[in-house]
């Protein structure tokens, strides 16, 4: 039987999917023989590292984005008690 033009296996090599089911059958290296403290220690260590990566925003970017929430929240806020406003008159007109 022949292979398709542009298979990546080779009668010599083998195929590819036995390598692959092969090493999804054992556990991951140092990740498997940590007990339950050590997995603990390990997420912490990431968060950390993690949070250095994070870009902090100046205090003049912080207050500008604070200012613009609020305003937003505010315009927010007065939409929708006009419509609320609306609906209620209507309600009462309708029901008496």
């Amino acid at each position: 039987m022949t292979e398709a033009l542009g298979s990546t296996a080779t009668p010599e090599s083998g195929r590819p999917e036995d390598e692959v089911a092969a090493k999804k059958g054992r556990r991951g290296g140092k990740r498997g023989k940590k007990g339950p403290f050590g997995r603990l220690a390990l997420f912490y260590r990431q968060i950390v590292a993690e949070l250095r990566k994070v870009v902090w925003p100046t205090r003049g970017q912080l207050s500008t984005y604070t200012t613009v929430v609020i305003v937003f929240v505010v315009i927010v806020i007065g939409l929708v008690t006009v419509i609320d406003y609306g609906f209620t008159n209507a309600v009462k007109y309708v029901f008496g």
